[in-house]
């Protein structure tokens, strides 16, 4: 399979336009434009039934101790977990690519319902377990939200866009499914898979290395 992430090149930066959050000109952090990166992928085995889009990062400090506190810094032998950013799931065989801007167009507060899309279904993305409790940003984040690795993180975060082809039309999955159940779900039913790997930080440091 091929996929392409547009603006997303292999192991480089990510555009802050793809973001949930940026660097401001002074201060630590401000909402960025969020908005989703168009994908396409093409060369899809012909036993393709649908598709399922998964964005993670894996560079996520296990502990939030130290996350964002003035004074600190993420060491990078922390451990590291596994953030869901975008959660796609039964897209038709006859789709073969998301328009920019079509999931996500800028940071919405409390997050956005998951459910039915035209081009798929939408799960929870791992924003919900990051503002639970948050009366301002509390809420389900369904469908894709950007990057926004913690500002004193030591280390340059990588998010994997991948694309699954699989022999089913659909998963048994509904409500606000995660990530996680979406790995198990497909179990037994890729046909291939496509990975796509671009960077972000949040440090400045890393950020102007980069």
């Amino acid at each position: 399979m091929n996929f392409s992430v547009d603006g997303v090149a292999d192991s480089a930066p990510i555009s802050p336009k793809f973001a949930f959050g940026n660097i401001p000109a002074e201060g630590r952090f401000e909402f960025s434009q969020n908005i989703n990166p168009a994908v396409a992928w093409s060369d899809t085995p012909a036993s393709t039934k649908s598709f399922a889009i998964i964005v993670h990062d894996p560079d996520v400090p296990a502990s939030g101790e130290d996350v964002n506190q003035e004074g600190k810094e993420v060491p990078a032998d922390l451990p590291r977990v596994d953030f869901y950013h975008w959660v796609l799931v039964n897209i038709p065989a006859d789709v073969s690519k998301i328009a920019e801007g079509a999931d996500s167009s800028a940071v919405t507060a409390t997050g956005k319902e998951p459910g039915q899309q035209k081009y798929g279904l939408t799960g929870i993305n791992s924003y919900t377990d990051w503002f639970a409790g948050d009366a301002d940003m509390g809420g389900n984040y369904g469908g894709y939200d950007g990057p926004c690795p913690p500002w004193n993180d030591s280390i340059m975060h990588h998010y994997h866009f991948t694309v699954y082809a699989l022999d089913v039309e659909t998963l048994d999955l509904d409500g606000a499914f995660t990530g996680a159940e979406v790995l198990s779900a497909m179990e037994g039913h890729v046909l291939d898979q496509a990975t796509q790997i671009g960077t972000y930080s949040m440090n400045p440091s890393l950020r102007d290395a980069a």
